[in-house]
């Protein structure tokens, strides 16, 4: 793909606030179902896109090629198309927020991945399950990777070049009682190339021999009671509470359609004991799983303080969002493919640790579960949430129990999250999902383990 320095003709085409977005994206896939390859290919899309604001609109074009002309076409068009709407529509809005600059290339846009290491990769690990798990009903192994490269040139903002590589891997086991079939998945991976974070297959075995026991006590457990129930919810449920039910209240541009944290800033929503923040790149100095230093509207990206010790503090923002609820903009504008406009997305949405241990929290629990794993999670613009459950196991007299079959939990995160009295003191971060806020995109979310109470689904 093309430099900045290629494109710095462009901006003497540019009229007011204008971005121009170049953009690739690279995928892999590599799919082996008990021995046999059913999936193995690769692809790549790209192109330019100009998106230019007057008076409270937008113009938007795109064109799926990295030629001079069409990065005029392009900008031409979107400039024409804002002045059309501004003429028609007349909102008047005054110019967005001004923000800082800087260029830079976050790191080299190079991945030497072939296509035939992750298909020898995924049979290997495929022939160590089937060696080790030989009871096992059928078992999948999934490789999957998306190199994100991206060039953004903005008159109002920064210019700045992007790579961001993920893979991952997925392991899939299915066991079988009584003639009813038991599956499990676990992921493996996050942000880098494959020659960086994978080296032989057998590397996962502690990982899936965890997940083997889990599906096999699964098999062998029993239905969760139905009601109100004081649970411990492992990290990667406090993760997805965080991006599902609290993080997309809180993005501004549905803020500004009413949801529910629109009427809430200020005001006590969570335990003293909860603090969230959408991280846009480092977390204590490490690198998260989703980095976004500059967003695709050439705004340096900054940590938003969602949640702070319970009060609802801020909310993340575009530039026009924060314009239009004066607020400073956090860099949170992100668009998945060159023709997408941005939209206001998380990026890294965390809850903080707290101080306790894992070990006291379970002993804590008199009757309730530990629920380790979700297999689906939605909720809407007033916090109601519904998360399915994959794993999870009781709790009786401060001791783990039986393992429970697939349930549910549900509830309005802001009163769950006050019920929230324990907050271990580890954290997880994962971005192996993608969140689809209208286009697909990459987010990483985490937390740690939260003692709360919570509606259980029953049989």
């Amino acid at each position: 793909m093309r430099t900045i320095s290629d494109l710095s003709f462009a901006k003497s085409l540019f009229s007011g606030d204008t971005v121009l977005r170049m953009q690739t994206n690279s995928t892999r896939r590599v799919v082996v179902r008990n021995g046999v390859v059913t999936a193995n290919a690769s692809a790549s899309s790209g192109g330019v896109s100009a998106r230019v604001y007057q008076g409270g609109v937008y113009g938007f074009s795109s064109a799926a090629g990295f030629s001079d002309e069409d990065v005029r076409s392009v900008i031409a068009a979107a400039g024409e198309n804002a002045r059309f709407l501004d003429s028609r529509l007349a909102y008047g809005r005054p110019p967005l927020p001004a923000v800082g600059r800087f260029d830079g290339l976050d790191r080299p846009a190079e991945d030497p991945t072939g296509q035939k290491q992750l298909l020898d990769y995924a049979l290997g690990l495929d022939a160590y399950i089937a060696r080790t798990y030989p009871d096992l009903l059928s078992r999948t192994v999934v490789v999957t990777g998306l190199n994100m490269e991206k060039c953004v040139l903005a008159n109002e903002g920064c210019d700045f070049h992007s790579f961001v590589p993920r893979v991952y891997v997925y392991v899939f086991l299915t066991v079988e009682k009584d003639g009813e079939p038991f599956e499990l998945f676990d992921c493996f991976g996050g942000g880098g190339t494959f020659d960086e974070l994978y080296s032989h297959p057998e590397e996962h075995a502690e990982a899936i021999d965890r997940l083997y026991r889990h599906v096999k006590a699964k098999s062998e457990g029993i239905f969760a009671d139905a009601g109100i129930k004081t649970v411990i919810l492992a990290p990667e449920l406090s993760g997805m509470l965080a991006h599902e039910a609290v993080g997309h209240t809180s993005e501004g541009d549905f803020v500004l359609s009413g949801s529910v944290s629109a009427h809430n800033r200020g005001k006590e929503v969570a335990s003293p004991l909860v603090t969230m923040i959408d991280y846009a790149n480092n977390i204590d100095g490490k690198r998260c799983p989703m980095p976004v230093y500059v967003d695709d509207e050439g705004t340096p990206a900054e940590d938003a303080v969602l949640i702070d010790h319970g009060i609802l503090k801020d909310y993340m923002h575009s530039r026009e969002t924060a314009l239009r609820l004066g607020c400073r903009p956090t860099g949170n504008a992100r668009g998945f493919a060159y023709s997408d406009e941005p939209l206001v997305r998380m990026r890294n949405t965390v809850i903080l640790p707290g101080k306790d241990r894992l070990e006291d929290m379970i002993a804590s629990v008199e009757d309730g579960y530990y629920l380790l794993s979700t297999s689906n999670g939605q909720a809407d613009s007033t916090g109601e949430f519904t998360f399915g459950i994959s794993m999870g196991y009781e709790i009786k007299k401060g001791k783990l129990g039986r393992a429970i079959k697939n349930t549910s939990i549900s509830g309005v995160a802001f009163e769950m999250l006050k019920t929230v009295d324990m907050v271990s003191d580890d954290l997880y971060l994962e971005s192996n999902g993608m969140c689809g806020k209208k286009q697909q995109i990459p987010v990483g979310l985490g937390g740690p383990a939260l003692r709360c109470r919570v509606a259980v689904g029953g049989r």
